[in-house]
């Protein structure tokens, strides 16, 4: 998908998406929250989805990356994809993640919030966890960082630094040695597709399915 990259280069668009997560926080916490309380989730949810926007075409005409979301699909990619997203729901959420929750009582208190936000504003929340974060995370981790990373240090290097970035930006250290692991698996599943959709199709999966089941808590 595209051509080969410097691990410094790597970082440097990282670090880039992670300046336009601290841009959208913090406009959410100082002015969304504050002049609209009621709207904020939907305003801070258009926020990301115009910051995503900007930072694909950052990532497109900066750079040779070819986004292509919709090559390579196949049966089998789906079906190892949605396989993926059932295994990852056992993993984490009924093994790894209250293992670690366990073992650090703030990630706890932090998942307890997401899950309240989430029952408050069921629709803005779906398109953000289930859709939003899937695509721009599988694009910038597998399609851009792994791919690239790839080519100039071979699969091995890039699945690691791929997943070692993934789980960092999930900024919950319970999550980071479970999302490593999920960070190897999507990596594996993009090598054998060749198709960056099977890795968004995976993640959209498994946060629906986890998603569902905070809903169905709620009744």
């Amino acid at each position: 998908m595209s051509n080969g990259i410097s691990i410094v280069k790597g970082i440097l668009w990282v670090l880039v998406w992670f300046g336009f997560m601290i841009f959208y926080t913090v406009l959410d916490i100082l002015i969304w929250r504050k002049i609209a309380p009621e709207q904020s989730r939907f305003l801070n949810l258009i926020t990301v989805a115009i910051c995503m926007a900007i930072f694909l075409n950052l990532l497109v005409t900066k750079t040779n990356f070819k986004l292509r979301l919709f090559s390579n699909i196949s049966f089998l990619g789906i079906v190892l994809a949605l396989g993926c997203s059932v295994l990852f729901y056992f993993l984490l959420d009924k093994g790894l993640d209250p293992l670690f929750e366990d073992l650090f009582p703030s990630s706890k208190e932090n998942y307890q919030q997401i899950i309240r936000l989430i029952q408050i504003s069921p629709i803005v929340s779906f398109f953000d966890f289930c859709i939003l974060a899937p695509i721009l995370e599988e694009v910038l981790m597998r399609g851009f960082l792994l791919d690239g990373l790839s080519i100039n240090y071979g699969k091995i290097v890039a699945l690691l630094i791929s997943a070692a970035f993934f789980s960092i930006l999930h900024f919950n250290i319970a999550q980071i040695i479970p999302s490593f692991i999920c960070g190897i698996i999507l990596g594996l599943l993009y090598f054998y597709t060749d198709s960056i959709f099977s890795c968004i199709l995976a993640h959209m999966g498994y946060n629906a399915i986890s998603y569902m089941m905070i809903m169905l808590s709620k009744l």
